[in-house]
Formats: C-alpha cells, sequence, structure tokens
C-alpha cells in the first residue's frame, strides 16, 4: 500500500515540475522517479538476538517503518546477521542511515546501507550451487 501511495506522490510531482505540451510530459522519466526511489536499508552485523520485531523497534524513530526484516538461515532458523529495513520515504531512510550506522544494537555494531537490488541469478537447475563468494549481502 505504502508503494502506491509514493508512486502516486511520485506521479503527482512529475506533473507538477515538468511541462505537458499537447498532452505529453516532457523532463524527467516516470521510470528515472522510481529508479531513484530507495527507502530501503540494508542492516549488516546484527546478533543473533535481534529478531524482525526489535529490528522494527530500533529504527522506528526515524519514520514510519513499512517492513523490517531479519534474514534467517531456512535450515536451522538462525539469524544471518543481517536484514533489511523500508521506508514509506527516502528521507526517513536517510536520516535512518546517517544516525544508525555503526551504532550499537543488542550489543553489536551495525551497519546501515542504502539496500540495492540483487543482480539476476543465472544458469543451474534451481540448486545452491554457484556461490558467489563476491556478491555483497546487502541487495534484496
Amino acid at each position: 500500500m505504502a508503494f502506491y501511495n509514493r508512486i502516486g506522490s511520485l506521479m503527482k510531482q512529475t506533473v507538477s515540475q515538468n511541462s505537458v505540451s499537447n498532452g505529453q510530459i516532457t523532463g524527467p522519466s516516470m521510470f528515472n522517479a522510481i529508479r531513484c526511489m530507495s527507502s530501503k536499508l540494508f542492516i549488516g552485523g546484527l546478533s543473533y538476538q535481534t529478531d524482525d520485531h526489535s529490528l522494527k523497534e530500533a529504527f522506528s524513530g526515524f519514520g514510519e517503518v513499512v517492513e523490517a526484516r531479519v534474514i534467517t538461515d531456512r535450515e536451522s532458523g538462525r539469524s544471518r546477521g543481517f536484514g533489511f529495513v523500508s521506508y514509506n520515504s527516502e528521507d526517513c531512510a536517510k536520516e535512518a542511515m546517517t544516525a544508525m550506522d555503526g551504532q550499537e544494537l543488542n550489543g553489536r555494531s551495525v551497519r546501515v546501507s542504502l539496500a540495492t537490488e540483487r543482480a539476476p541469478r543465472t544458469g543451474g537447475f534451481g540448486g545452491g550451487g554457484g556461490y558467489n563468494r563476491d556478491a555483497g549481502n546487502d541487495r534484496y
């Protein structure tokens, strides 16, 4: 729902900030506006005791948290030591990133950065082979 609200506000901004001639919007494209939207943060260095609720609680002081998720191992269910926090606005995400990067959360110093899209997976038959050691965990 927050995603659709954000798209609607971006469309209004795009129309109001650009000129309209013959029914066509000129200026930056809507695609670029969506592509630049970065309201999802990567949180690294989490302690194993940090869960979704405590992660959301720690980051909720900077704005409305849409989702807070600690990534867990699918077999053991134990935290993998990183997670993601999504905000309803880019400004809230940037404020949280600035304030929380390097701070202590549940006894561990956490790294906070903007999440980037995960590169498309290639090859294989859906198995777990092809582990790429160079791929960063900050991708969703």
